[in-house]
């Protein structure tokens, strides 16, 4: 294990030779540049805090982004309903409002210190968590260590680990066993999953489901989303949503096709809405005419694109429509989370590289509820068919209801897997006096 941990240490400080510290922090300039970083907030991101560690229990949850964080927000409030409390971290600007949003004061927000030795001390020597619990494929080897020399257990929750990060991590089996053992508990979203967890060194790993269908269905602001729809009227609508390059010009395809049959108005909601200036220009290029949600235009008849270029409202663009594609899955290996969609009422067309999302997509498409297309002409038939066939669209519909409420249960078999781990934390924050535990 020492061995281990002068590999990583060095690993943390080198790549190929060059000393990747004093890099950190032009890499951290940059991202603040595209608005991915809070330059306010940096040193968090070295682990110096900017809140208080309160007195009492304390688990530290981490969820990447946007998706993690919706996923884990009934895990927390679970959690602080025991009068533990929770420090969530989160990797992007776009999360940390997502945070404050639905869960405010219920928990301490801070941004992940970086995976290097320096950070992550300082920031466990200040927050001394009782518990670690890490959302989905979040992998830092420094941070498993760290955890593991102070004892502190650290559990994967909603885990799943896709083809290509499967494969990465079983070409180094020495290193993936050092690391997984540390794991105290692996809760994984799949059976396929779990496998893959034990293979690479995991000893415990329990399966749940995917958290993300035990979650509310997106918010949305409804005097907004009532202005649009009066806006749109009687037109036919259709959205690619969570798309990536190349998919926003096949919706653009599919848009010119379909025009002169039903009229319709398309959605597009880029996956990364700083793309948004070139898409817009690629569909002007071709003759359209697009409205953005940030300029606050108005759908008006004439327009043929709502461009949905900003993060946080997939709520309101959803309800807009009954059908939506989900992108990178047409020319983009791993596909989009297809279940919001279905909760809103969506027919789920999707194409076919969804390895990230595979369970789901089996059985939305074994109840009817999503098509996968190979194309994008073949996109465009399915768009046609469901726009034009009521019968069909609200049968898919249906589907997808059916199929949400077979997924759900993942909250409280993670739930029952954490026990061993938070009861004791229960029991100790309520022994304390009143006063110090809400402190």
């Amino acid at each position: 294990m020492s061995s281990l941990r002068a590999r990583l240490t060095l690993g943390a400080y080198r790549l190929g030779g060059i000393a990747i510290y004093p890099l950190i922090g032009p890499y951290l300039a940059v991202r603040a540049a595209k608005g991915k970083e809070d330059r306010s907030r940096r040193l968090e991101r070295f682990g110096y805090a900017s809140a208080n560690r309160p007195q009492g229990p304390l688990v530290w949850i981490h969820a990447a982004s946007v998706g993690e964080t919706s996923a884990v927000v009934p895990l927390i409030r679970e959690i602080r309903r025991r009068d533990i409390h929770v420090i969530l971290t989160t990797g992007t600007i776009t999360s940390a409002k997502v945070t404050q949003e639905r869960l405010g004061d219920e928990v301490i927000h801070q941004y992940v210190p970086l995976d290097l030795k320096p950070a992550i001390s300082r920031f466990l020597d200040y927050w001394q968590p009782d518990c670690a619990i890490i959302a989905e494929s979040e992998i830092w080897p420094m941070t498993i260590m760290e955890l593991g020399r102070r004892r502190i257990p650290q559990i994967l929750v909603n885990a799943r680990l896709s083809d290509r990060s499967f494969a990465r991590w079983g070409r180094h089996p020495s290193l993936s066993e050092a690391l997984f053992e540390s794991l105290a508990l692996v809760v994984a979203q799949s059976d396929l999953d779990a496998e893959r967890f034990r293979d690479l060194g995991a000893r415990q790993v329990i399966k749940s489901g995917n958290l993300k269908v035990d979650t509310d269905a997106p918010p949305y602001n409804a005097p907004t989303l009532a202005r649009y729809m009066k806006q749109i009227g009687d037109r036919k609508t259709w959205a690619a949503v969570s798309t990536f390059e190349g998919e926003e010009s096949a919706a653009a395809v599919v848009h010119r096709t379909l025009k002169e049959h039903n009229g319709q108005l398309t959605i597009i909601v880029p996956r990364h809405p700083e793309r948004c200036d070139a898409i817009e220009a690629m569909l002007v290029e071709q003759g359209l005419k697009v409205a953005r949600r940030t300029r606050n235009d108005v759908l008006s008849p004439d327009v043929d694109v709502f461009l949905g270029d900003t993060i946080g409202e997939m709520g309101l663009y959803l309800r807009m429509t009954e059908v939506a594609f989900m992108g990178k899955s047409l020319f983009n290996e791993g596909g989009q989370n297809p279940l919001e969609p279905a909760m809103l009422g969506c027919a789920i067309l999707s194409g076919g590289h969804v390895q990230n999302f595979r369970d789901a997509y089996q059985l939305l498409a074994r109840r009817g509820s999503a098509r996968m297309v190979r194309d994008t002409e073949m996109l465009a038939r399915g768009v046609h068919y469901l726009l034009t066939n009521d019968a069909a669209r609200r049968g898919m519909i249906d589907a997808g209801y059916v199929a949400v409420h077979e997924m759900r249960g993942a909250l409280a078999a993670t739930v029952k897997g954490l026990e061993p781990y938070i009861n004791p934390l229960t029991v100790k924050a309520r022994l304390l006096p009143k006063t110090m535990a809400q402190g």
